[in-house]
């Protein structure tokens, strides 16, 4: 029995692939938290990131001041958003659907009036009054943990950040375990692969979509749409799925511009989008993406069908890049290192 064990700590690929199932086993069983882990490693990803590149440009400056000054600005920006420009966005939101409604009522649109008419009439319409309330109350209830969960995730990256140095050394004190050394190890070596990977592909999506939001809010405010900024919101979301996110903005976005300017301007804006995307395609996306694996459409899209299916929402945005961060471990293509990362340990091998 002892030789076995012996043989199995030695077989560094046999004992981390028993690593990496127990791992994905434990998120399987937190899969609830799902929202608050994810949200957790951004906020903390970032704010690493922002330390280091602000120590490189000033040396002497302690990392927990410019964390403290971070966190400050992200609450001052919460603030803001919450009393400023929330009340703008939802009086935008509100136009926006009184503009589809009206939209749905014109001539052109009588047939589908018609339908609906139909349709409801011929219903149950309790039945469909109750429905309606259990969707609410489930999107309140959505809303509401999401909710939590961001602010939660704020506060554990804030003392995780805060303690940086401490939690790097208390993380090294797990690799000289007498008895599950391997186990930490491999942890480790998962851990500044999932960084590495997962961390670049992330935020080089977070880039391409302020890119293309800012691009598609010019365009916007060219053609006087209206709603700019709850457009320009909807456009940043999407925008964080790849590939897809673009083919699914165009929908509401073409059912604005036909309330607007007509069919011209659905023309307008599907040029405005194509354009949009083979910048994404032939200069963002080689720019910002050049030290990640890049994945034919096709595998994009499958990815993002089993990522929806398993996670949800959040499949759509972290689904690519846990899909590379697989084909890195895997060994069929690798990420370029980065130098910010969450936990410094070394790979021992």
């Amino acid at each position: 029995m002892g030789q076995a064990w012996d043989k199995f700590k030695e077989n560094t690929t046999v004992h981390r692939l028993v690593t990496l199932c127990l791992i994905i086993l434990v998120l399987y069983a937190a899969r609830s938290m799902m929202n608050t882990i994810l949200l957790t490693f951004i906020f903390t990803y970032l704010i690493v990131h922002l330390i280091r590149f602000t120590q490189k440009k000033i040396p002497s400056l302690p990392a927990q001041i410019i964390v403290v000054l971070a966190y400050l600005l992200v609450i001052a920006i919460i603030y803001f958003a919450i009393t400023i420009y929330v009340p703008i966005l939802i009086k935008q939101i509100v136009k926006m659907t009184h503009s589809l409604i009206k939209f749905y009522q014109s001539d052109d649109m009588n047939w589908v009036s018609r339908y609906l008419s139909h349709y409801i009439s011929n219903s149950e319409i309790t039945t469909q009054a109750k429905h309606g309330v259990t969707i609410l109350v489930h999107a309140l209830t959505n809303f509401g943990t999401l909710t939590i969960a961001f602010f939660m995730s704020l506060i554990m990256s804030f003392f995780y950040t805060i303690e940086l140095n401490s939690m790097t050394e208390f993380s090294h004190t797990f690799l000289q375990s007498r008895h599950l050394s391997w186990l930490f190890e491999d942890i480790a070596y998962f851990g500044n692969k999932f960084v590495n990977t997962f961390g670049v592909v992330l935020e080089a999506q977070f880039f391409i979509a302020l890119c293309n939001t800012a691009m598609t809010m010019i365009c916007l405010i060219i053609m006087r749409m209206p709603q700019i900024i709850a457009l320009g919101l909807m456009v940043f979301i999407l925008s964080l799925i790849p590939v897809a996110g673009v083919i699914i903005s165009l929908i509401p976005l073409s059912l604005v511009a036909y309330s607007v300017g007509g069919l011209r301007y659905v023309i307008y804006i599907f040029i405005v989008i194509m354009i949009i995307h083979a910048i994404e395609a032939y200069i963002l996306n080689p720019k910002f993406m050049a030290s990640k694996t890049e994945l034919p459409i096709f595998y994009t899209f499958v990815v993002l069908l089993v990522g929806e299916h398993f996670l949800g929402t959040w499949g759509l945005i972290v689904g690519v890049p846990i899909f590379t961060f697989l084909l890195d471990i895997l060994g069929v293509k690798s990420v370029k290192k980065k130098k910010p990362q969450i936990l410094k340990i070394e790979d021992k091998k």
